[in-house]
């Protein structure tokens, strides 16, 4: 069973490791922290830590370092989120200020979230499958063409551009827009290509073809919105980090290269109640992420919460990255809530 100054000793040195990249020793704690105790006393704490696998040494007569259920134990039990300085929370602010789109504010969201962590950083797209379709609009760019845009309440827009089998002229495409929209405006995503499949599916009627048309190409983007999406940024900080991983970060690549394993990954994250979670090293092992760290924050949307984080090596500085990601959380939380309202 270990100490409370066991556990205090577990941070300390967690938080040196961090800074530092080398191995603690007692002497470097009494030296650095107020414990009000001996080195000897200081050892026999951490032999203690060793015992229950919180800690370990990586060379013999080295110092010590944490390992992933220590790292556990730390963030769990031991880490105080570090409030984000005034520069940070600006940065935030300008970063994620007047978005063009949802695209643009994913973006945004992530290369705000690499810059204040220096990790590579993720963000679950809020969840078009449950959002409902709020408006259909067809615009005709010449007799045979159509481009056809689609919105949801969540925020997600489809533009197609797409061939038609036989030519329309204005009232054609106002025709088409009203038989359409009638459809599926203010359905359900899944619903609204369920009654536009059974369309497709139906008698084959010559002045029907344009019609038939649209209407494939929007089951097709329907299926899109219900898809799960992961945006991206900073991978090339695993090039400079490489060290701090104990094996091959190859598989790290491919899984930022793939994103299913990543989305099901962020998707099975278990947060607590603000929101906040952590997966560590060896957690991740089922995902053949073994050698990384994930740490995120749930964000509010119109259709559901999704999530934004970071990933990383183990020696990761979990508090700022946790304090740092539950901040961008927020902050897009209350940006897509502001669109919402607006519409």
């Amino acid at each position: 069973m270990v100490s409370e100054r066991g556990l205090q000793v577990l941070r300390a040195i967690v938080q040196d490791y961090v800074e530092t990249h080398e191995p603690v020793g007692s002497r470097s704690i009494v030296d650095r922290y107020s414990f009000g105790v001996s080195a000897a006393t200081i050892r026999n704490d951490m032999a203690l830590l060793e015992d229950e696998e919180l800690i370990t040494a990586p060379h013999t007569s080295s110092g010590r370092v944490p390992t992933d259920k220590g790292y556990r134990v730390f963030v769990d039990h031991l880490a105080q989120l570090r409030p984000l300085s005034v520069a940070q929370r600006t940065a935030i602010e300008s970063f994620l200020t007047g978005p063009t789109d949802l695209d643009d504010l994913m973006v945004r969201t992530v290369r705000v979230l690499t810059q204040l962590t220096g990790q590579v950083a993720l963000a679950q797209y809020p969840s078009f499958a449950r959002a409902h379709i709020t408006h259909l609009e067809l615009v005709a760019l010449a007799p045979n063409r159509m481009l056809i845009v689609l919105v949801t309440d969540a925020g997600g827009v489809s533009q197609r551009l797409t061939p038609l089998p036989v030519d329309v002229d204005e009232a054609d495409t106002a025709l088409l827009r009203a038989r359409l929209s009638a459809l599926i405006t203010g359905q359900a995503v899944s619903d609204a290509a369920e009654r536009l499949q059974n369309l497709v599916a139906g008698d084959e009627q010559p002045k029907d073809l344009a019609l038939r048309t649209i209407a494939a190409v929007v089951v097709e983007e329907l299926g899109e919105f219900r898809q799960e999406r992961l945006v991206m940024a900073g991978a090339a900080t695993l090039a400079r980090r490489e060290q701090d991983f104990r094996g091959s970060i190859h598989p790290i690549l491919e899984a930022i290269e793939e994103q299913v394993t990543l989305l099901r990954l962020m998707g099975e994250m278990v947060t607590d109640e603000h929101g906040l979670g952590a997966s560590i090293g060896t957690e991740n092992e089922p995902f053949g992420l073994g050698e990384a760290s994930i740490v995120a924050s749930n964000y509010a949307a119109p259709s559901g919460t999704a999530r934004v984080g970071v990933m990383g090596p183990t020696r990761m500085d979990y508090p700022s990255n946790l304090a740092a990601a539950r901040a961008v959380a927020r902050y897009l939380s209350r940006m897509l809530d502001e669109d919402e309202a607006g519409r």
